[in-house]
């Protein structure tokens, strides 16, 4: 199957895995080993500031060597977008992430202007500005060699292009846009007839 990479992954009715009940995921990566990806609804309670701060403050314990360490800056002082939640990418425990539209802190580019990084000073340059768009997420998710494959044959998936607007929606009910806007894709072709005049107050 050719790379399915910077598409989304829309769950299905028929997907029995409770773990991504009406989520979206963004396929990070996706080649023969496997896939990668990260679930774009599913917001924590947590926010960017809060978990951060943790950060900082474990990393100040753990550098200190006994000496008197000033404490780091805080990277958020300055951020307009402390009130951000945490997304959880999946049911798969790891580091915080970030999906983002800067190219110099990118590790990996997931589709045309939308890349990924997971190194932590990167991570921090792209929560402290506010023009580029982001999100940050705990936790991903992962398909073994030809699972995806499987479970996309099986119907548990609908599969659909991904853009910007879609992949940083802010509002909780992005399944069901994307599922809408599938349903019209599927329907726009049967819709074109020839016979329709031009003045539809002709019909």
């Amino acid at each position: 199957m050719k790379s399915l990479q910077g598409k989304l992954l829309v769950a299905s009715p028929h997907l029995g895995d409770g773990n991504f009940f009406r989520s979206v995921v963004l396929l990070v990566k996706h080649d023969s080993e496997g896939a990668f990806g990260l679930i774009l609804n599913r917001p924590l309670n947590s926010t960017l500031q809060e978990v951060w701060t943790a950060i900082q403050d474990e990393a100040t314990e753990s550098d200190s060597d006994d000496e008197e360490v000033p404490p780091p800056e805080n990277p958020l002082d300055e951020l307009q977008h402390g009130e951000q939640p945490i997304y959880v990418g999946g049911p798969v425990e790891g580091p915080l992430v970030v999906v983002h539209g800067l190219k110099k802190y990118a590790e990996a580019q997931v589709q045309n202007g939308v890349y990924f990084a997971a190194h932590k000073d990167y991570i921090r340059k792209v929560i402290t500005q506010a023009k580029k768009p982001f999100r940050v997420f705990s936790g991903y998710a992962g398909w073994g060699a030809g699972q995806l494959e499987g479970e996309l044959q099986a119907g548990g998936w609908l599969l659909t292009e991904a853009n910007k607007d879609l992949i940083f929606y802010k509002d909780d009910d992005l399944w069901e846009q994307v599922v809408q806007g599938i349903a019209e894709q599927i329907l726009s072709p049967a819709a074109e007839t020839k016979h329709i005049p031009p003045d539809a107050s002709l019909n």
